[in-house]
């Protein structure tokens, strides 16, 4: 997946607010982080299909991460920690997958009798194998949602920095 940066306008301002207001700066930067963070988990939920697991597949699989300072870096996350999220978020040249890999999918998401699971599940592997899957790219599309109303959050971020002071 791709890093996001944010670049905040005003960035001078913003270095001399740190020195004025360390603790404030440090305070008010990690909230903006971690509201800008669950803003973009939730329009990244809200673009991930839904797979066997339902909700608790992969679409609950990702959360936000408590922003981490690195160095003088402040770095918030959206991740999830299950390993086929990728190839969902971009999807794969074609392959065969394992047919039993497929079957649990034919029964959640086709109605089809039991005795005809394997081979739809067969029909669909055969299918991804000439022709790949297509990727959901909800990270990517959940971010681009939500961009807008980022910058302005951390544009916020210099006068919620003077008004705490005060």
């Amino acid at each position: 997946m791709n890093d996001i940066q944010i670049d905040i306008a005003g960035l001078d301002g913003l270095l001399a607010l740190f020195e004025r207001y360390p603790e404030i700066t440090r305070e008010v930067l990690e909230e903006t982080t971690l509201e800008a963070s669950l803003l973009a988990e939730r329009e990244i939920k809200e673009r991930t299909p839904t797979g066997v697991g339902g909700a608790a597949g992969l679409k609950g699989s990702i959360a936000s991460q408590e922003p981490a300072w690195l160095g003088d870096e402040l770095v918030g996350a959206v991740s999830t920690p299950l390993e086929y999220a990728l190839p969902v978020e971009l999807g794969t040249k074609p392959h065969f997958p394992p047919v039993e890999a497929l079957e649990d999918w034919v029964r959640a998401k086709l109605d089809v009798d039991e005795e005809r699971v394997s081979s739809v599940a067969f029909l669909i592997a055969r299918k991804i194998s000439v022709r790949g899957t297509d990727g959901a790219h909800m990270f990517e599309r959940g971010f681009d949602a939500a961009r807008d109303r980022i910058d302005a959050m951390f544009a916020r971020v210099p006068a919620t920095i003077l008004e705490r002071a005060q």
